[in-house]
């Protein structure tokens, strides 16, 4: 086999690879005497069929193998023979005229290849000990932690239907059908929805002009939805709900003890008690570690600089685009009603894209070199949270699609080694813990949220949505496994979409 380098120019390389017509006849006849032994044909007794009969019928065929083994082994051994590591799987380019093609299997030409590939380049890892981050820590007090025991122990609230008009802490069951300039919308209608006048549930106004509805009454109610509504196409406008009230019911006794917490599914109050503040602090740690993750991040990005692999980029900037075009088409929104235009959204993806990129191969160097893995047990671990993500229905689907698709594990792999990568670096580097107010540390990562939602981010938040949304995701870099899409806790979307529900997500329960 002859290995020749036709293009060294940056990151980028092209072998030529030549094998012998010799090489491959040798190769040929191996496998053909392999076979001889296993073959029946007929008028031949078991093992004495001669090769050259073999190599009739089988040659072919047998010969093709041999070159896809070929293209299988030397691209890996030729590669890493070169100390290198390609950033993507390489292009392997060959000839595509027929007439060569079966000289090549015919055994009667020498096989030529080359490879098209992009390198990683040589990371030095830089000493972490400069590195200093501040930790926002939130401690939950008691009262939050009973205020939300209590909102959980209002699902285990009973209502009795009564007669007469609904009042504030009454429960109605209502149909409903919004319009936007008389005509209904998507996602506005809802049959025997409950709605507990009070709760706050609805966007604003909506509930109030229900009080001192009755059974069977039809009301419109007219309310405007706020400036940041999540679905951004009814956010600011004026709508009306045409709403059939089915059934008015008043709340029994609200009781918090351990026979509520045993109607639940658990064994006391205390018990109940531990579950909601576990819930919250984990919601409020979760912030805590993105703001952490975001500052270790921003000063890795400020640490390296080096040119990235453009394939992985482009395939990382296509994934970000595809998401900004779905975002906008479902939100019915255009690039000029995010304050921008379609070219400088592009150049500011790409940037964010490049940052990705060139993360995801720092914190995959510095995993590898710390001996950072993903065991088999944390994997399935991951892939049972994940599955649990999907409706019942289709969970079994879902698990045998993961199981039998080895791109999908690796792409489901790669934020799990990135956070044991994250978990070692704030090992090493200077920590430094803050208490801090709710309203302080929900602060920032409500505007970065409201940033990168509204995709593509508008001039003045660009940095902000940058911030958010450049995790770099070590293992896909690697790797090279595609982006599968960012795990979300918006599985409600559709139903939240059904305005006027007002929250974008329950709170901890």
């Amino acid at each position: 086999m002859q290995v020749t380098e036709t293009l060294n120019s940056g990151l980028k390389r092209e072998i030529k690879i030549t094998v012998p017509a010799g090489d491959m006849e040798a190769k040929l006849m191996a496998r053909l005497t392999d076979a001889r032994g296993k073959v029946r044909i007929n008028g031949f007794r078991p093992g004495k069929v001669p090769v050259q009969h073999l190599r009739k019928v089988y040659g072919k065929s047998f010969m093709a193998e041999v070159v896809n083994e070929i293209l299988n082994d030397s691209t890996r051994s030729i590669i890493s023979g070169r100390g290198e590591k390609a950033a993507m799987q390489p292009e392997v380019i060959m000839t595509e005229d027929e007439k060569e093609a079966e000289k090549i299997l015919a055994g009667g030409a020498d096989f030529e290849f080359s490879l098209n590939y992009e390198v990683i380049p040589p990371i030095e890892i830089k000493d972490f000990s400069d590195i200093k981050v501040t930790r926002q820590v939130y401690d939950v007090p008691d009262a939050e932690v009973e205020d939300q025991v209590k909102r959980v122990a209002e699902s285990a609230r009973s209502y009795e239907p009564k007669t007469g008009e609904a009042a504030e802490g009454d429960r109605v069951t209502i149909d409903y059908v919004g319009k936007i300039g008389g005509e209904a919308f998507a996602g506005g209608a809802g049959t025997d929805q409950p709605l507990v006048l009070g709760s706050k549930e609805f966007i604003p106004g909506f509930e109030e002009q229900l009080i001192g509805t009755k059974a069977g009454d039809e009301k419109q109610v007219t309310v405007t939805f706020p400036e940041n509504y999540q679905a951004a196409h009814l956010a600011g406008k004026e709508a009306t709900f045409d709403v059939t009230v089915k059934e008015v019911s008043a709340p029994g006794a609200l009781e918090i003890n351990d026979e509520t917490a045993k109607n639940l599914g658990l064994e006391s109050l205390e018990r109940l008690r531990e579950i909601v503040r576990g819930q919250i602090e984990n919601q409020f740690g979760s912030m805590t570690r993105q703001k952490v993750k975001r500052q270790l991040l921003d000063q890795l990005d400020a640490s390296y600089s080096f040119e990235a692999p453009s394939k992985l980029v482009e395939a990382e900037f296509n994934n970000i685009w595809g998401q900004v075009n779905r975002d906008l088409e479902a939100a019915g929104r255009t690039f000029a009603d995010e304050e921008t235009t379609e070219e400088e959204a592009r150049a500011e993806y790409m940037r964010l894209a490049e940052r990705r990129v060139r993360l995801g191969l720092v914190l995959a160097e510095i995993g590898e070199k710390a001996g950072v893995t993903v065991s088999d047990e944390e994997l399935q671990r991951g892939l049972f949270e994940q599955v649990r993500r999907f409706p019942a229905n289709q969970q079994q689907e879902a698990f045998e699609y993961y199981r039998s698709n080895p791109e999908a594990i690796n792409a489901l792999r790669a934020p799990m080694f990135e956070e044991k990568v994250v978990d070692y670096l704030l090992g090493q580097i200077s920590v430094n813990d803050v208490k801090v107010g709710k309203d302080e540390l929900m602060a920032d990562d409500e505007e970065a949220e409201t940033a990168t939602k509204a995709k593509p981010a508008k001039k003045a938040s660009s940095k902000k949505a940058e911030a958010k949304a450049s995790d770099a995701k070590a293992g896909e870099a690697k790797a090279s496994d595609a982006k599968a899409g960012e795990a979300t806790d918006e599985a409600e979307e559709p139903k939240k979409k059904a305005a006027p529900k007002k929250k974008a997500a329950k709170e901890a329960e």
